[in-house]
């Protein structure tokens, strides 16, 4: 998926879009998505100055971001203005080492147990081969 195909699931946009393209997808069960990290990110003009680092907080909101596409366009839901998916939970979250301008973020993301609009997914962030963060979250779907 291209992001303009991602922004038809997801409504957030610039700066707070933290995905770029969907590399991999299966139905209702696995989505990859990548997140191109460049030295020009809002964040790092104050996180921090002196090393640039993303904050664990955003990596933790890429991964519920890819969880919410995988989701959506599991149940066919497009960003209609319709509903909206929250992230709720999280648990587990471990941030093994810093992500800095130049890394190509992979997340991946499983769907796990499903039940009255909430989904539980595990979650991993990798550069390359490396684990830099992984968490377990549950999202809520919402009609407004």
């Amino acid at each position: 998926m291209t992001i303009e195909e991602i922004k038809q699931y997801l409504p957030h946009r610039y700066p707070f879009l933290l995905i770029d393209r969907v590399i991999a997808y299966e139905k209702d069960k696995r989505l990859v998505a990548v997140k191109n990290v460049t030295a020009n990110e809002p964040f790092f003009e104050g996180h921090f100055p002196h090393y640039a680092v993303m904050p664990g907080v955003l990596i933790v909101e890429a991964m519920a971001q890819a969880a919410a596409v995988l989701s959506l366009r599991s149940l066919g839901h497009k960003n209609d203005g319709k509903w909206v998916y929250y992230f709720v939970g999280i648990d587990g979250a471990r941030f093994k080492r810093p992500v800095v301008p130049g890394d190509t973020l992979v997340l991946e993301v499983t769907q796990g147990r499903q039940g009255r609009g909430i989904g539980k997914y595990s979650t991993v962030a990798k550069v390359g081969d490396a684990v830099v963060s992984e968490a377990e979250l549950l999202c809520a779907l919402r009609e407004l």
